[in-house]
């Protein structure tokens, strides 16, 4: 079947062995030196493991590999002898791409919730998921897209938000406050990289510590190396835009 699964850049990876405890299902090793999947069923191809790379070694790709096979992971965890998933009772069973359903990466056509007579609005979301530690590097979304980068917050104080900045968007959700700031550093430089974006808009709130998605996002193009254009937008508590410029070319 084809569906996301790890791969890892060998040329890249040191050796280092920070993914291993950092993939649940215990499906990454260290072999002669370097990082390796043991077994194409034991990735669950969500990326959980990405922003642990110091070296950007690790991407999610989509191709044909083995499914995600739960009882195989399970074995592997008691043969290593590390803590078992989830019992299989209290969660959802895995798609037939693998993975947690509500992380399976989808393109969607923009929706309108109800009838126009009826009031209804038109959605603009054309993805899932859109957190930005669940998104892998090279969803097929980001392709030629250009990538709203927008603090979590700012949906909630913009009421056009969806009709004036979504549309025609890619999007990641982040929090450069209370999120792992390592972890969406490191998968920006990825996403930069090797998403194959058009440009970047960061969209943030007014308040101090949000300008840290917007330094986030400056350092991590930079290490990327990618010719992107990177936008800011500041968007104030009352939803209105205070100011809009240019943080790279």
């Amino acid at each position: 079947m084809k569906r996301m699964i790890i791969r890892i850049d060998e040329d890249k990876c040191t050796g280092c062995g920070l993914c291993v405890p950092n993939c649940a299902e215990g499906s990454l090793e260290i072999r002669d030196g370097k990082a390796v999947l043991v077994k194409e069923a034991l990735c669950d191809g969500l990326g959980a493991c990405l922003g642990h790379c110091p070296e950007g070694a690790l991407l999610i790709e989509e191709r044909e590999a083995e499914g995600f096979d739960e009882a195989l992971v399970e074995q592997r965890l008691a043969e290593i002898g590390r803590s078992p998933l989830a019992d299989a009772h209290d969660r959802p069973a895995a798609p037939p791409a693998g993975g947690c359903p509500g992380s399976r990466v989808l393109q969607m056509a923009p929706q309108v919730t109800a009838p126009a007579q009826e009031g209804g609005v038109s959605s603009a979301l054309g993805q899932w998921p859109v957190q930005l530690g669940l998104l892998p590097p090279t969803a097929p979304f980001f392709q030629g897209a250009e990538l709203l980068l927008t603090a979590d917050c700012v949906p909630f104080a913009m009421p056009d938000f969806h009709s004036r900045f979504l549309r025609g968007h890619a999007v990641a959700v982040a929090c450069p406050k209370l999120d792992n700031a390592g972890a969406h550093f490191q998968k920006l430089i990825q996403v930069f990289r090797d998403g194959g974006l058009a440009g970047v808009t960061v969209l943030r709130m007014e308040v101090p510590c949000c300008g840290g998605l917007s330094n986030m996002a400056k350092d991590a193009l930079r290490e990327s190396g990618a010719a992107l254009q990177l936008r800011e937008v500041v968007v104030g508590r009352d939803g209105s835009v205070l100011s809009e410029r240019n943080l790279a070319a």
